[in-house]
């Protein structure tokens, strides 16, 4: 049996799934029982399947097991749940295709899950851009109190036996780290030191996109989970600490700012899946 299984959910990243498999293949881990990969490629278009298929040797040779599962359908939240009923291991870790893992990321989580508690835990998060406008974004979000003090699990999140008892199947939401996260109270929610790679949207309409879907899956689920709400510690953002950073770093406050703005005061459309890539 798995002491973990990573379940992967892949729409279309032909691009991005050898990446963020080879991270995960190359992680230390001196446990005995192995790692379980599961890659969930659904509705895909691309060769996502045959790409993560690719990666197979170089987890046999570790002896961790990677299958590859393909759904006609697409949809995150029914790939969570594909790869939830096929997982053996008792600690899950759910993460994102273009996330990259740190090499002592799954065994510092998995060390912090070895508990009968119910537990959440998550790595100390890194959000990478490309573009000048996606880089001024990110300068200010990762000081924004709820990402830099916080244990967001934006793009890897991983739970206990016992905290995945907290909820049955992925309900068809719009944010399912959100989700999650507040199925656990402050004190039963741990940010482990290895650190993961995020990558932000790049482009000042994508990040207004992303960022408006972003608020509509937080309001969804205060709004669907109400009793949740109990479980939100999210910081205060104070004005005079909104100074400060408007004046350490003007462009980067201006975008942040001006997304923001964008999302309050331009029409929401339907929600579709926003990535920015």
């Amino acid at each position: 049996m798995p002491a973990l299984s990573v379940i992967l959910p892949a729409s279309n990243e032909a691009a991005l799934i050898a990446r963020c498999l080879s991270s995960l293949v190359a992680s230390r881990w001196n446990a005995a029982a192995p790692v379980e990969t599961l890659v969930i490629a659904n509705g895909c278009r691309d060769d996502t399947a045959g790409r993560a298929r690719a990666q197979a040797g170089a987890f046999a040779a570790r002896g961790w097991p990677l299958r590859v599962i393909e759904r006609a359908e697409g949809g995150k939240l029914g790939a969570l749940n594909a790869g939830d009923a096929a997982a053996r291991g008792p600690v899950r870790v759910y993460l994102d295709a273009d996330v990259t893992v740190s090499p002592d990321l799954l065994a510092q989580l998995h060390d912090a899950l070895d508990t009968a508690r119910p537990r959440y835990a998550s790595g100390r998060l890194d959000i990478t851009a490309g573009g000048v406008m996606a880089r001024a974004y990110a300068r200010v979000w990762r000081q924004v109190p709820f990402m830099a003090r916080g244990v967001p699990g934006c793009g890897v999140f991983a739970v206990n036996a016992a905290g995945r008892a907290r909820w049955g199947a992925f309900p068809e939401i719009i944010s399912d780290d959100t989700f999650v996260r507040l199925n656990f109270a402050p004190a039963e929610r741990v940010g482990v030191p290895a650190p993961y790679r995020w990558p932000v949207a790049e482009g000042l309409a994508n990040l207004v996109r992303v960022r408006r879907r972003q608020d509509a899956g937080v309001a969804e689920i205060g709004s669907a989970f109400p009793q949740l709400r109990a479980n939100d510690d999210t910081p205060p953002f104070p004005a005079r600490d909104k100074l400060r950073l408007a004046l350490r770093d003007p462009l980067g406050f201006a975008v942040y700012a001006g997304v923001a703005l964008a999302v309050r005061l331009t029409p929401a459309r339907a929600q579709g899946w926003s990535r920015g890539r």
